[in-house]
């Protein structure tokens, strides 16, 4: 019989934020993803990566400023970057804990290309955080150099577009290795999202909303179960209200109305719902969970967590 296909979602509580606390926070996550590998769950895996992309984008912009050998490394380049170290992490301490448990499974990270529409609006209205505080003259810097600032609490900061993701470009491998069965890692921090240009493909100055990257892996993938790990049990709607009410097991169209309602917040939330309703919407027999790192097994066991279905 064959197992089922669910496509996870970790968020930064499962990472952590520094690299000691990501060493130690991966070989937690990796206990929480074997349980579900032993449940019967094969799985492919996408993860967050703001603090380390941000991270990685100071760092070296901070060593080019002293050296003028060197240039500003390109966000793309620091998504890369990213990608590959929390992948190094992760598939280290998956594959540990499942030999501990006596399962042998191949796993692996790829380093995954998002493809997105140049005429995305997000391009016009960047909105998302990157690097360090600025103060006003390097925030000019930056604007002369074509990039965006925003000013907040202590200076500025520079932002970058956040458009929805298109095409994988990685895709066919990433179904090659998951239909052998191996544990596949890939999109990480929402994909390093990419522009063709001819053949070519350019690293666009962006970010791509991983909830939304890993719901189009999902539907492409032909996934049975989109699984979002974050720090909550449930999703609520009337968040810190009187009326606040978590959400245990609601429909597609219930999620449809609560989104028309403006019941979830549009930076936190709201991602999670939508890449969950985008896959539902192309598919049959679908499901889909949200729920904390913690409750992932009774999530996936229908004990916990928000879960969407169609009817």
């Amino acid at each position: 019989m064959s197992k089922k296909k669910v496509v996870i979602a970790l968020g930064h509580r499962a990472l952590g934020t520094t690299l000691p606390e990501q060493y130690v926070a991966t070989k937690k996550t990796a206990k929480v993803l074997a349980d579900l590998v032993e449940a019967g769950a094969s799985i492919v895996i996408t993860h967050s990566n703001a603090p380390q992309v941000g991270m990685i984008h100071t760092a070296l912009n901070e060593f080019s400023m002293d050296r003028e050998d060197y240039t500003q490394a390109p966000v793309s380049v620091c998504s890369a970057m990213s990608q590959g170290y929390i992948g190094y992490d992760l598939q280290n301490a998956i594959r540990a804990e499942l030999l501990r448990r006596g399962i042998y499974k191949p796993v692996c990270t790829i380093i995954t290309q998002v493809m997105v529409d140049p005429y995305d609006d997000a391009f016009a209205e960047p909105t998302k955080i990157i690097g360090r505080l600025l103060t006003k003259d390097e925030a000019e810097k930056e604007e002369k150099n074509g990039n965006f600032v925003t000013e907040v609490e202590g200076g500025y900061r520079r932002i970058v577009a956040a458009p929805r993701p298109q095409g994988i470009i990685e895709m066919d491998s990433i179904q090659a290795l998951s239909d052998q069965g191996h544990i596949v890692i890939a999109c990480g921090g929402g994909g390093i999202p990419v522009l063709a240009q001819g053949v070519e493909l350019k690293g666009a100055s962006a970010v791509i909303e991983k909830d939304y990257a890993c719901g189009r892996m999902a539907e492409l993938l032909n996934a049975d179960e989109l699984m979002i790990l974050t720090s909550v049990e449930h999703v609520s709607i009337g968040y810190q209200t009187d009326a606040e009410t978590p959400l245990e097991t609601i429909t597609l169209e219930e999620a449809k109305r609560y989104i028309a309602e403006n019941q979830f917040d549009p930076k936190t939330v709201l991602p999670k719902i939508e890449a969950g309703v985008s896959f539902l919407e192309k598919g049959s027999g679908r499901r889909v969970v949200i729920t904390s790192i913690d409750k992932a097994l009774d999530g996936y066991l229908g004990k916990t967590g928000t879960i969407i279905k169609e009817s």
